[in-house]
């Protein structure tokens, strides 16, 4: 199967436990997840199986939206409430002040990733070395805040939905929060309500891609590689042009049909991409129009044929 599958990670499993257990499901080997949620986390993993893992580090750099729950006043070595507590402090900021703190996020900062993370330093994952009990100095790395709404105050706990960047860490928000309230903070609470397109209301659970299986109506969920893109104009191959794509060449306007000729040929700008099917309607893989020196041509981006990269 190739495609793409919304679920719905539950509490208690890792990111790794959930494309084991779709392997066994599906009985097929060929399966990769877009990005880690911690095991106490909840919510939206897109995983990818057949030619669709190649989508998988593109999805990873797709912004995300979360539900959190922080609990002030106390501080942990993995930023969570799963972890040891180093510290606890009186919370004796009002919740304007906590409003005005926790939005006072929004936009760039500067966000030092946590020990217990999968970053890698000199080659060895981050939560590898913190296991070992050692600490390593980690370089903050620029992420963005697109959009922070806080749902309620009853401390010391305090709810709120947040849209980020790729490789923001909510946890490190929670401690940022309640670094700069001066009391502490950690996560209580994770659940990932938005990858993307994929969403929670359509995720599905690992019990339920079973039963799918057991009917063998799987195809209903699985989101096809082209879809992916639906930003993307389609182009169809010309037959005799199809063993072009089919090896991963370029090919001139000529070698394909055009759903609106002249609208394409004339407006589309250098540097736009295109879905490319060959002429039986199957989907090939993506490619970018370029005019220079040698002419009009379509080259290949990334391909999702067998064996094509």
């Amino acid at each position: 199967m190739n495609g793409v599958l919304n679920i719905y990670k539950e509490a208690g499993f890792t990111s790794h436990d959930v494309v084991a257990k779709l392997r066994g499901i599906l009985k097929q080997k060929k399966i990769g997840h877009t990005g880690t949620l911690d095991p106490d986390a909840e919510g939206v993993l897109p995983v990818c199986l057949g030619n669709a893992t190649k989508l998988c580090g593109l999805l990873s750099d797709k912004e995300k939206t979360y539900e959190a729950v922080l609990l002030l006043g106390q501080t942990t070595d993995t930023q969570d409430v799963s972890g040891t507590v180093l510290g606890t402090a009186p919370v004796t900021a009002g919740e304007e002040e906590i409003r005005e703190a926790v939005l006072g996020f929004l936009g760039d900062y500067d966000q030092v990733p946590p020990m217990y993370s999968a970053r890698k330093v000199g080659g060895k994952k981050l939560y590898e070395l913190a296991r070992e009990g050692k600490e390593v100095e980690r370089k903050a790395r620029r992420v963005r805040i697109l959009a922070l709404e806080i749902h309620w105050i009853r401390l010391p706990e305090v709810s709120f939905s947040v849209t980020c960047s790729s490789g923001t860490y909510i946890r490190t928000l929670c401690q940022d929060i309640g670094e700069k309230l001066g009391c502490g903070g950690c996560m209580k609470s994770l659940l990932r309500t938005r990858v993307d397109r994929f969403r929670v209301e359509d995720s599905l659970r690992l019990s339920e891609i079973e039963e799918l299986a057991r009917e063998g109506r799987i195809g209903e969920s699985l989101i096809s590689v082209d879809e992916m893109f639906p930003a993307y104009p389609k182009l169809r191959m010309k037959e005799a042009a199809d063993r072009l794509v089919y090896n991963g060449n370029p090919f001139s306007g000529d070698d394909a049909r055009f759903s609106a000729p002249e609208k394409l040929q004339k407006e589309a700008a250098s540097g736009e991409q295109f879905r490319v099917y060959d002429s039986s309607g199957n989907f090939v893989g993506i490619y970018r129009r370029q005019e220079d020196g040698q002419g009009l041509s379509y080259r290949p981006v990334k391909m999702f044929l067998p064996g094509k990269n």
